[in-house]
């Protein structure tokens, strides 16, 4: 709970980023903006803090932030100095400092962050220059350090309220920071917020926003997110797809205060139905759908329309016995006849339905429609802001028609843009037919929109999140593309990911090292090299390796070369075939060597042994399921389906891949992120999925072009997980991605004096 007020103006310049960090990082002080703010002030607990560092010092203290005093001391000193050097030789100086500091520490005191990484980030932050200078990619571990904190959940947020502030500022006002700076008219601890979908399918990355934008408000005011079912169509729902939607947001690492459902208050929306006829703003109706549908496009009066309370109430209770009178008939809400706003002509708010419920059985033959039964409940159930789409804007009169007509407690409604991605369907009729027709494996296959598809592709709960509060309060309905959203999930996953290798089973090529050790020897190294609480792993090392075939085309002879995690080598002689392909190479150790002066920096696996064998491994890339950036309407999505959608290579990797758990990321270097999927039942490789970096090239669609990767045909090897069936029972179950890294780090058995690790990568 915040204990304090942070006060500033949007306009300060320098701006004070680091007291605007550690204040929603430590989650101490609430942020709010005044124009007419000078300066900074932090008041906290009665105390008024004016100065940054100072307010830095406080949070840091209020919030918990462990740190040693005295070498804080001196990085507060070093951000001073930068926030006020302009040549650009002490600017670089300070940063070469710096990057040397981090280069084996993960944050600047400790294993944690603290007040000094907050002052020093502000610093670098608050400068233009220094950005652009670590865009020059030459402090590779402070880049990587200040991305890792701007990527926090709290900073991304908190400079998207930044950024609202400064475009919706009106001088002499007080605005709080927040999400679309906070909802209309919200209490601290009496929002209550709901999510409510239909029981009739799986969660994709459309729903995650809204699930996530609920929770994110419920938490920001301290109140309580309910979870509610609409369960009002028993033709699509189902028992089970209420278990895989909370399976589900457990994934997204959402969970409701409370679960309900719309069919709770089945008896309460009868009532109020009866209730509406017998105050003659509802009417049965007979009409033919299509006439129906005609008539209210031109505005033309239902023949039903001014028919009695008496008859309309007849025609219900027939509507409720489901009798064959009864299913012709519908209640319509009496709102217009010809309102510009066409959602407001009439809407149907309850019809017939003779197939049992699934939790109600068949108590119920009528149904309320979710126009009809969403204000009414989300009045009854406290809902205090309803978020929905804005693609329900036309429809918010008519929400609030319902709730006035019935004189129930008012809701504000709060709209955001839906979101949309190029190549990409989110219509659940669609995705059932890539599943029912067997172009995808199933709900969790990673080419799927869905939440355990996108997760199982390796998008980590961490970017998600920020990916949509970086959206803000856009009304804007666009495609976006995919790149910003994987650019930040290589930002969360890259710190912790482990570093392994692998080399294409296919395209191996033996290399024979002269002056290597007579017998395999073992060393045990970090798993991470800049993140060393990541775990370690062993690295068996002999004469005989094995490297890439793109890597041994480009060795010239002679040149000399460096193996990753043990020293340069020469180049000697190549073997090459008829056709081009080298088959094996003889080189030199030269331990001698200076790695900074080789272009070429290889990764390498020694030859399998029994014991120390190299594992078989399947890597696994997709493609987009269609063809076309946005589909139109009238669009046939059959004219449009990518013709091969999977791509898998063959590999062999180092024996601590056998360490990771199912759902656990890595990088294979040189090759790219991936996320471990388990093993392959039928032919017991071990197969990883290529997590998409964000790059524009490796997200364009390979429709058309080739690849180095196998196409795995959709009919060959792409059975449906349903066998034509969307009964969920035959879908795969998600896992839970929770864990980084595996458990069991391999001790060193035998160390070895042929080379000296510590000077190889001393920067």
């Amino acid at each position: 709970m915040a204990a304090g007020t942070l006060t500033l103006s949007s306009n300060i310049s320098p701006f004070p980023y680091s007291a605007l960090a550690i204040a929603a990082y430590t989650e101490k002080s609430e942020i709010v903006y005044d124009e007419a703010a000078t300066g900074v002030l932090l008041d906290l607990n009665g105390s008024k803090i004016d100065t940054e560092e100072e307010i830095v010092h406080a949070l840091a203290k209020a919030g918990g932030l462990s740190e040693d005093s005295s070498q804080a001391a001196s990085f507060f000193a070093l951000a001073k100095t930068l926030r006020t050097v302009t040549a650009v030789p002490e600017i670089v100086t300070g940063l070469d400092s710096l990057d040397d500091h981090l280069a084996w520490r993960t944050f600047v005191v400790g294993h944690n962050i603290t007040s000094a990484d907050w002052i020093l980030w502000g610093a670098l932050k608050s400068s233009n220059k220094i950005v652009g200078l670590l865009k020059n990619g030459k402090h590779a571990h402070l880049s990587r350090w200040y991305s890792h904190l701007e990527s926090l959940d709290s900073t991304q947020t908190v400079l998207a309220a930044l950024t609202a502030a400064k475009a919706n500022k009106a001088r002499g006002t007080k605005v709080a920071a927040g999400f679309a700076l906070g909802l209309e008219g919200a209490e601290m601890g009496k929002v209550v917020t709901r999510f409510p979908p239909e029981p009739s399918g799986y969660l994709h990355i459309g729903h995650a926003k809204a699930a996530m934008l609920n929770q994110y408000f419920a938490k920001m005011y301290q109140g309580k997110l309910i979870v509610r079912f609409d369960d009002t169509n028993p033709s699509k729902e189902k028992t089970e797809f209420e278990e895989t939607i909370l399976e589900d947001l457990e994934l997204l690492e959402i969970r409701g205060d409370v679960v309900t459902h719309t069919s709770d208050y089945f008896d309460q929306l009868y009532d109020l139905a009866i209730k509406m006829i017998e105050i003659g703003k509802a009417y049965a109706d007979d009409t033919e759908r299509e006439q129906m549908q005609h008539e209210r496009r031109e505005g033309i009066a239902s023949v039903h329309r001014d028919d009695s309370v008496e008859d309309n109430l007849k025609h219900f209770a027939e509507m409720k016995t489901g009798s064959p009178a009864g299913l012709r008939w519908c209640i319509r809400a009496k709102m217009s006849v010809d309102d510009p706003n066409k959602a407001l002509r009439d809407p149907v708010i309850y019809r017939c339905n003779t197939q049992p419920h699934h939790r109600t059985g068949d108590k119920w033959k009528i149904y309320p429609t979710y126009d009809f039964a969403c204000p009414i409940v989300d009045s009854i159930e406290g809902v205090t802001h309803a978020l929905r789409t804005n693609e329900y804007r036309d429809r918010n009169p008519q929400y609030w028609w319902m709730i006035d007509a019935l004189g129930l407690r008012k809701v504000k409604v709060w709209d955001f843009s839906r979101l949309n991605f190029i190549y990409t369907l989110l219509s659940k009729r669609k995705l059932h037919e890539f599943v029912n027709n067997g172009q995808v494996r199933g709900w969790d296959d990673p080419r799927f929109p869905t939440v355990r598809g996108i997760r199982r592709r390796g998008l980590a709960v961490e970017a998600l999140r920020q990916f949509m509060l970086l959206q803000g309060p856009s009304q804007a309905i666009v495609s976006l593309e995919w790149d910003t959203i994987w650019a930040l999930n290589k930002k969360v996953v890259d710190p912790i990911a482990p570093r392994h290798w692998a080399i294409l089973e296919d395209k191996k090529v033996p290399v024979t090292i002269k002056g290597g050790p007579s017998a395999i020897e073992v060393k045990c190294l970090p798993k991470h090299k800049k993140n060393p609480d990541v775990g370690e792993k062993k690295t068996a090392y002999s004469s005989t390796i094995l490297v890439d075939q793109d890597d041994a085309k480009s060795f010239e002879d002679q040149e000399e070369i460096t193996l990753m995690d043990w020293g340069n080598a020469i180049v000697r002689s190549k073997s090459v075939d008829a056709s081009g392909t080298v088959t094996s190479i003889e080189m030199d150790l030269h331990l001698e060597g200076d790695f900074k002066k080789t272009k070429k920096k290889i990764t390498w696996l020694s030859q399998s042994t029994p014991e120390h064998p190299l594992i078989p491994v399947t890597l696994l890339d997709y493609d987009y399921l269609i063809t076309k950036k946005k589909l139109e309407e009238n669009d046939n999505v059959k004219d449009f389906i990518t013709p091969v959608t999977e791509f898998r290579e063959a590999a062999l990797a180092d024996a601590n891949v056998e360490d990771l758990e199912k759902g656990d990321y890595l990088q294979f270097e040189r090759k790219g992120y991936f996320i471990f999927d388990g093993e392959n039942k039928e032919d017991g490789r071990l197969e990883f999925i290529k997590i998409p970096d964000g790059k524009a090239a490796n997200l364009a669609s390979k429709a058309g072009s080739s690849s180095q990767a196998t196409p795995a045909p959709v009919e060959a090897s792409q059975p449906s997980a349903t066998n034509g069936d969307p009964n969920i029972e035959s879908a795969t179950k998600m896992y839970q991605v929770d864990r980084v890294f595996g458990d069991n780090v391999l001790s060193e058995d035998h160390v070895t004096n042929m080379y000296k690790m510590d000077s190889i990568y001393k920067v």
